[in-house]
């Protein structure tokens, strides 16, 4: 496996016909601001250094974001969260993802998420999750620099814990759960946890800016050491 060849396996992914029809309904309807672009309206990719010491899994891409874009946390405001900091603490070349072609580049950095279509409710279904599971397998492979994880959201940091499970890494007991600002240390791995920056989470005050780049600062300090 290659990066050229998941990811022409990624796009080309049909296991999940729930998805694929609302990422094409989505695409045709598009939204008022987006009328006059072409969504990307296929399985999303992950997106970053694939050298990178770093790995970023969220849930899922955006219906307007990702999912329009093309690429995983570009053209919404989960995305101006996440490539804000990133840039703060080094590991973007620029604050801000707009477009897949608008010229980002991430150093020691790479993302990807649990589901690769955008679900409805952003409630993808333990079948879907699976269904994607074997992407994060073969990311997981090819990355083999990566010593530092952070899951936004449950759900991603769980889908890392079953990453780690199934390539045969022991995991801790009791296993970890989730909780914002945790930090675990499984084998050579080291596995944070963040709220995910949903618009539910940053707008309802449960995840701040502060709280947000507090992650960050623990993840440059982790990487340096």
């Amino acid at each position: 496996m290659t990066w050229k060849s998941l990811t022409q396996k990624i796009t080309k992914c049909e296991r999940c016909p729930r998805l694929r029809q609302y990422c094409r309904a989505i695409a045709e309807k598009k939204r008022r601001q987006y009328l006059r672009e072409s969504y990307w309206g296929r399985p999303v990719p992950g997106f970053g250094d694939p050298r990178a010491p770093i790995w970023i899994i969220g849930l899922a891409p955006g219906a307007h974001g990702a999912n329009r874009t093309g690429r995983m946390f570009t053209g919404d405001s989960s995305g101006d969260w996440l490539y804000g900091a990133l840039y703060q603490f080094g590991f973007a070349s620029q604050p801000s993802s707009t477009d897949r072609n608008d010229g980002m580049k991430l150093h020691g950095v790479y993302i990807s998420a649990a589901a690769r279509c955008a679900p409805p409710d952003n409630k993808p279904s333990l079948l879907e999750l699976r269904n994607c599971s074997q992407f994060l397998d073969q990311e997981f492979l090819l990355l083999d620099r990566t010593r530092i994880f952070l899951g936004l959201g449950k759900i991603g940091f769980e889908s890392i814990l079953h990453v780690l499970k199934r390539q045969g890494v022991a995991i801790p007991t009791p296993t970890p759960k989730f909780s914002h600002g945790a930090t675990y240390y499984i084998g050579d791995y080291t596995l944070l946890a963040s709220y995910h920056p949903s618009r539910q989470n940053t707008q309802t005050g449960r995840l701040t800016q502060p709280m947000w780049l507090e992650i960050f600062k623990n993840l440059k300090t982790l990487n340096e050491a």
